[in-house]
């Protein structure tokens, strides 16, 4: 049995967490460590039963608990070469043992205990940015944030996921009237930001399958999005796509910004 659960989702941290039985990992730890271990615990598991950190890319929001976790329970940090370096010069980290590093490369497998993960890239302003699917026992868990936009090779490493956590950042009609500056707002709509709900609707309708058992919408933005409106302009999309599913035959959930989520077990 897999299970996938969002300790914390949103512009201002997140943190996954993504298991079985045996293994037990975090995707980011972005809010700080004492959230974190608290979150994890709530899950019945303690940090000292983490089997490794996979950081999908070195901004705040993806690392801020990083240096406490390291210092406290020598959890390995996973990450690409790019990745791993920016950690390093992150000062507000503080020191990290060297010996907790290890470099991970796009599209080449990671195995970790009964774990089976795939780094993928994605387009983003980060050194050197990757999503992640996850395998155990022929079930499949796809987990991807932060790409300003998809193309074919992102769709094929995340088609036939059982389970999907997927960006749905802003609304774009929010962000364009919103309080942000002008360059953030480029920023946040460039190929290198983030996903729109409408965005995140259409790569949605692209990853649909027979099997899928859940969808989790995430990093949702705290200033340019809410909740609701995301939910409902991904279902919206979905059913206009074209792609003869029936967005009821699926449950879809959103991840919430500071409290743990619902665990989704496959």
């Amino acid at each position: 049995m897999m299970r996938l659960c969002s300790i914390a989702s949103g512009s201002s941290g997140n943190c996954i967490y993504a298991g079985s039985d045996a293994t037990h990992l975090l995707i980011d730890a972005g809010i700080s460590g004492k959230r974190i271990e608290e979150g994890v615990a709530s899950l019945g598991i303690h940090l000292k039963e983490i089997d490794g950190i996979f950081v999908t890319h070195e901004h705040a929001d993806h690392i801020s608990g990083l240096g406490v976790l390291a210092r406290k329970y020598a959890i390995p940090i996973y990450g690409t070469a790019g990745t791993i370096d920016a950690v390093r010069r992150t000062a507000s980290l503080g020191k990290i043992d060297d010996s907790l590093f290890h470099v991970i490369r796009a599209d080449e497998k990671c195995i970790i205990k009964d774990l089976s993960l795939y780094p993928m890239r994605t387009s983003h302003d980060a050194a050197e940015p990757v999503a992640y699917s996850i395998f155990h026992d022929r079930k499949k868990i796809g987990i991807i944030t932060d790409l300003g936009c998809y193309n074919e090779y992102t769709v094929a490493c995340l088609k036939d996921a059982d389970v999907l956590y997927l960006e749905a950042n802003h609304d774009i009609n929010m962000l364009q009237v919103g309080p942000y500056p002008y360059y953030l707002k480029q920023r946040i709509l460039g190929d290198r930001g983030h996903l729109s709900n409408e965005a995140s609707g259409k790569l949605l309708g692209r990853l649909l399958n027979d099997h899928m058992k859940a969808v989790v919408l995430g990093h949702l933005s705290k200033e340019n999005n809410l909740p609701e409106l995301a939910y409902e302009t991904v279902k919206v999309e979905v059913m206009t796509s074209g792609t003869g599913y029936n967005v009821e035959d699926f449950p879809i959930y959103v991840a919430r910004r500071n409290e743990v989520s619902q665990m989704i077990e496959i």
